[in-house]
């Protein structure tokens, strides 16, 4: 059973390809007795099992159908129906609309769609999309990421603790009006080109928002984390971290991240940094 405690943990925040030790966009939301998958880029559903199995995954939600977003879905799909999993089929998959369909595509090799409805329960987002799943409230709107349908989330729990998440895209009024007084904001810094957030700009957007805490992630391969977090600190006044691959965030904690050890299912916890 998932803790009711809210938190995030980053499975991998890497662009636009996985790195060694550092997945593609991926994270594990854990609260209110569930536990949801958002995002599945490349490389995070190995992440994922340090953590939970998958079988105990309770939804996933997937913020566009870009494959550093998206990609671990296909086996994902294969691990659900045919690794003898002790778990409810399906499971509630919120995507962008046509995400059957793209997974099909790629899982189909004939005539025959491939039944990707074995797998998800498929449930499409659209501007103002709200599902409660256990003690947690998904709330999703449309976002500017210059082309494919895209969208970002705010998970709250009954506490009223919360947390926002960009996905990819550029400053927009919907994100900032999302991200209003979140406690942490997780937002994507992959640059200043149009359909992302540069580091600067994610620090204005969670200022815009009165954020609690920011944590910048998806940073482009041109930066390094540490000058994405001064980047961004500078235009906010809040806290500011990276987002570390194996990173866990508590939200409404006063201070420290915890941090994968050595050993696959611990953590360590270090002093949350300051400014």
């Amino acid at each position: 059973m998932a803790s009711d405690a809210l938190r995030i943990t980053v499975l991998g925040s890497a662009t636009p390809f996985p790195r060694p030790g550092n997945a593609c966009s991926g994270y594990l939301v854990e609260g209110g007795g569930v536990r949801v998958w958002v995002d599945a880029g490349s490389g995070t559903l190995g992440e994922l099992q340090r953590y939970v199995d998958l079988g105990d995954v309770d939804a996933v939600w997937i913020s566009h159908l870009h494959a550093d977003h998206s990609a671990d879905l296909l086996t994902a799909f294969y691990g659900l129906v045919y690794a003898g999993l002790d778990v409810e089929l399906p499971v509630p998959l919120f995507g962008p609309a046509g995400i059957a369909d793209r997974l099909a595509g790629f899982l189909t090799n004939g005539a025959v769609r491939s039944p990707v409805e074995k797998a998800f329960a498929v449930d499409e987002l659209y501007d103002g999309h709200v599902v409660r799943i256990g003690g947690l409230t998904l709330r999703s709107r449309a976002v500017e990421h210059g082309g494919p349908a895209a969208f970002a989330v705010r998970v709250e729990d009954a506490a009223g603790r919360s947390l926002v998440y960009s996905g990819d895209c550029e400053p927009c009024p919907s994100l900032v009006e999302l991200a209003q007084d979140c406690d942490v904001f997780v937002c994507e810094a992959d640059g200043e080109v149009p359909g992302h957030h540069s580091a600067a700009q994610a620090g204005r957007s969670a200022a815009a928002a009165r954020a609690g805490r920011l944590v910048v992630t998806h940073v482009g391969p041109g930066t390094e984390p540490a000058e994405a977090v001064a980047l961004a600190a500078a235009e906010f006044s809040g806290e500011v971290v990276h987002a570390d691959p194996g990173a866990r965030f508590e939200v409404g904690a006063a201070c420290g991240v915890m941090r994968r050890s050595r050993t696959p299912g611990h953590t360590t916890t270090s002093p949350a940094s300051s400014r």
